[in-house]
């Protein structure tokens, strides 16, 4: 039961798939969402979850992808890059192409942040996103 709880080996991270930081890291910006969703609004379920389907796909994910990257590290911008570029099996209906290599690509950084321990990184862009949200919910 432990071993849930333990961060992996930081250098784990750098020989994962891009597609497999994506994996983690859409759960990792999910749970940032609902969590931040839940700790601050007075809001139904059913109401939160609309809320969080509204920030948590891949046209959201890409708009916030392109407020983040001039904010970007070098290293961090070559794991999005890396995310962007990989190559996926389906792209889902209510996704453009674009969009959803670019939402994957976002996946990818949080990912990838997220299993490196760099976890104030990650709060410091999650905080830059959710600012950018907090005049429209």
């Amino acid at each position: 039961m432990e071993a849930l709880f333990s961060m992996p080996d930081p250098a784990r991270a750098e020989a994962l798939s891009s597609l497999a930081l994506a994996h983690v890291g859409d759960a990792v910006f999910e749970l940032l969402v609902r969590t931040r969703l839940a700790s601050e609004r007075e809001a139904t379920a059913e109401r939160l979850h609309r809320e969080t389907v509204r920030i948590v796909n891949a046209g959201a994910q890409a708009a916030f992808a392109r407020l983040l990257l001039p904010e970007l590290t070098e290293e961090e911008a070559a794991v999005y890059k890396r995310g962007r570029n990989a190559h996926v099996n389906s792209v889902p209906r209510h996704a453009s192409l674009g969009d959803y290599h670019a939402a994957t690509g976002f996946e990818a950084l949080f990912g990838w942040l997220w299993l490196r321990g760099e976890t104030a990184r990650l709060k410091e862009l999650f905080d830059h996103i959710w600012s950018s949200l907090n005049s429209d919910l």
